[in-house]
């Protein structure tokens, strides 16, 4: 009879499976607050587990589809009793297809997806609307208990308004419906129209003055008051 000692290879099948069970762990531990705010698993047939499944390089992970990276491509959070995608839901920015149907969200949802650039599929339940408006995207389709939302639409280019940001200035897309103007290469400030860099040194030598003459300006009341008592 062979003997099991911690040579034999017997032996490594335990300690193989302890450490494959200790780096689940490590990686659960390690998913964003997002991905396991909400309990229970995602259905088989559900649009992000179909896109994570089909897409190469991508894994479901609870409520997550995430690349090699930890990356965020996907979210499911339908039918987890939401009434607001959450204080944790700016971390899945980078998903490209994220499904909140079957939850009584309420209120306007506009700045609730403001950085999410890449999103074109967004899942919602039948009255709330698109983030951004219908012309914030390409496509808008209606069903018995969702919409979706899809192809979202860049607003630099179809906005056709040369004025949208200054001179100095170029709009970038910030989420659907919203942009943002970024200062270009020396220049900063309002409307972009301060030229330089903008000097910390300066910010904080004009905010120490200006508490140093608060104090100042207090102290000598305080000193006014006590006369006078």
């Amino acid at each position: 009879m062979a003997r099991c000692g911690l040579d034999s290879p017997l032996s490594v099948v335990p300690w193989a499976a302890a450490l494959l069970l200790v780096l689940s762990v490590e990686r659960a531990l390690a998913l964003p607050e997002i991905c396991i705010q909400c309990p229970g698993s995602v259905q088989n047939l559900s649009e992000v587990a179909l896109y994570c499944n089909q897409t190469p390089g991508l894994m479901m992970h609870a409520r997550c589809c995430l690349n090699w990276k930890g990356t965020i491509m996907g979210l499911d959070l339908q039918n987890c009793s939401l009434k607001d995608p959450g204080p944790y839901f700016p971390q899945a920015h980078t998903a490209i297809i994220i499904d909140l149907q079957a939850n009584s969200l309420q209120g306007d949802l506009a700045n609730t997806f403001r950085g999410f650039t890449q999103l074109q599929t967004l899942i919602l339940p039948q009255d709330v609307n698109c983030p951004g408006g219908i012309n914030a995207w390409d496509t808008v389709t209606f069903y018995i208990n969702s919409q979706t939302c899809q192809e979202q639409r860049n607003l630099c280019n179809s906005t056709g308004d040369p004025e949208m940001c200054p001179e100095n200035g170029s709009c970038a897309p910030d989420g659907p419906g919203l942009f943002q103007c970024v200062c270009a290469e020396g220049f900063h400030g309002y409307k972009c129209m301060r030229q330089g860099s903008f000097s910390l040194l300066m910010f904080f030598g004009i905010l120490g003055s200006t508490t140093l003459s608060i104090s100042t300006l207090l102290w000598g009341t305080q000193r006014r008051k006590a006369k006078a008592s």
